[in-house]
């Protein structure tokens, strides 16, 4: 092996050129992504600083958590409304077994919410150790970027704090959208929807993805009227279509009123609730108005255009293929980039981006076959393209196998099958979407 031998000063001068950064990583978002690639770089030896919004349930332009949406306002607070929900039905079930309810059940609204506030609360704690334990210094308050090599933290008393870092990630997620329709500061977003102080009685849902199908299974789980509205013919679109068929007719069967092809037009005030006008001239009266019409990237308030950072028209952060944009030393991961916006996607990058930046390992994340779940009640699971991706980009013939059966233990209530869809491409197999209850 070759031995490099310095030259007096030159040590030194490296030494210098190291040092000159505050921190080799500083990190703007403290969600899955975030957190994910500040401990494995730090793990790596790297000295890593991280800035996060102060925590609060329902996220806004000066709020947000360690953790993220995932923790704090998505994917866990929304499985305990789902768990919540479904034991109703459970109870029902469980007279087919012998189990007799001679009392009247009631439903606490309120004691669910503060069991899953506890629970997001000690996530949040958990998060802060993780950071704290791999050496990560955690900053409270909001980041922006103002240089290549150089941020900036506005902490809750407004003192700015100036830090130089070698290499900058950007992980500040995506907020919940909402439609640009007269009334529409009457309806609420996901995030308020895991917080309402009472639970609604009617409730009007505008969305057909993951989101709006979700919280429509929990609130017809836990008694409410639903109305769902949506512009295609059927729910989740992007989904196996004999797959999407089936869920609507699940959410039909459990009561949900669909309202496809249709969309919103007006909300208006009134004594008697939210009224809600259509693009079809129909009107209803609705406690709660629910926006599940996607989301948009977190990158307003970053400063990134005034830096050079390239972004798409949606508002994402552009990178390549390792996470990185136009500027060398500033990197994305997660939602921000707009690529697939799944918490585990978002580990993977922030995973990726630690072996190549600081693991000495080139990485690039891997976008085929990664699973995902949808949370109404029943669950419906998918990995893999579907039965219209495969036969899209096969060169020879698709070979579907669907078949429906009942488990065991819903042979005497008879509420529930499952549904299992496989399809065979031309050279090996590639599972379509697998798994679900209807």
């Amino acid at each position: 092996m070759a031995r490099k031998m310095l030259l007096d000063g030159e040590l030194s001068q490296r030494n210098q050129e190291e040092a000159h950064y505050d921190f080799d990583l500083f990190v703007i978002g403290a969600g899955s992504g975030g957190v994910r690639a500040s401990r494995f770089s730090a793990n790596y030896g790297a000295k890593v600083g991280i800035c996060e919004l102060p925590f609060h349930p329902i996220s806004s332009e000066v709020v947000g958590g360690v953790g993220g949406t995932c923790v704090i306002r998505g994917c866990v607070p929304k499985k305990i409304l789902v768990y919540g929900a479904a034991f109703g039905g459970e109870i029902e079930d469980a007279r087919n077994y012998g189990w007799e309810v001679n009392e009247k059940l009631d439903f606490n609204w309120k004691k669910l919410l503060h069991k899953k506030t506890d629970e997001i609360i000690r996530l949040n704690g958990i998060y802060k150790r993780l950071l704290s334990n791999a050496g990560v210094k955690l900053f409270e308050g909001e980041g922006k970027i103002v240089g290549p090599n150089e941020v900036e933290v506005t902490q809750l008393d407004g003192t700015k704090l100036s830090y130089s870092a070698k290499h900058i990630l950007i992980a500040t997620g995506s907020r919940a959208h909402r439609p640009p329709i007269p009334g529409q500061e009457l309806g609420i977003t996901s995030d308020e929807a895991l917080s309402l102080e009472d639970l609604p009685k009617r409730v009007v849902v505008l969305g057909g993805g993951y989101i709006a199908v979700e919280f429509a299974s929990i609130w017809r789980g836990m008694g409410a009227t639903v109305d769902l509205f949506f512009r295609k013919e059927l729910p989740l679109r992007g989904f196996d279509d004999e797959m999407r068929a089936v869920v609507a007719r699940n959410l039909e069967g459990r009561g949900i009123n669909l309202h496809p092809q249709t969309n919103l037009t007006e909300l208006i005030k009134t004594d008697n609730g939210i009224k809600v006008i259509t693009d079809h001239g129909e009107e209803l009266l609705a406690d709660v108005v629910l926006f599940a019409t996607g989301r948009l990237p977190n990158s307003k308030r970053l400063n990134l255009e005034a830096v050079g950072v390239e972004l798409d028209n949606t508002g994402a952060v552009k990178v390549d293929e390792y996470s990185r944009t136009n500027i060398p030393s500033i990197w994305a991961v997660g939602d921000v980039t707009n690529r697939m916006n799944l918490t585990p996607v978002a580990l993977m990058e922030g995973t990726c981006f630690a072996k190549t930046v600081f693991g000495g390992e080139s990485s690039k994340p891997d976008y085929s076959y990664i699973p995902c779940a949808v949370f109404s009640i029943p669950p419906l699971s998918v990995v893999g393209v579907s039965e219209e991706q495969a036969i899209e980009q096969a060169n020879g013939d698709v070979l579907v196998f669907t078949s429906t059966f009942n488990p065991m233990k819903n042979t005497i209530s008879g509420l529930i099958k499952y549904l299992g869809h496989l399809c065979v491409g031309q050279m090996h197999l590639k599972l379509c979407r697998a798994l679900l209850l209807h």
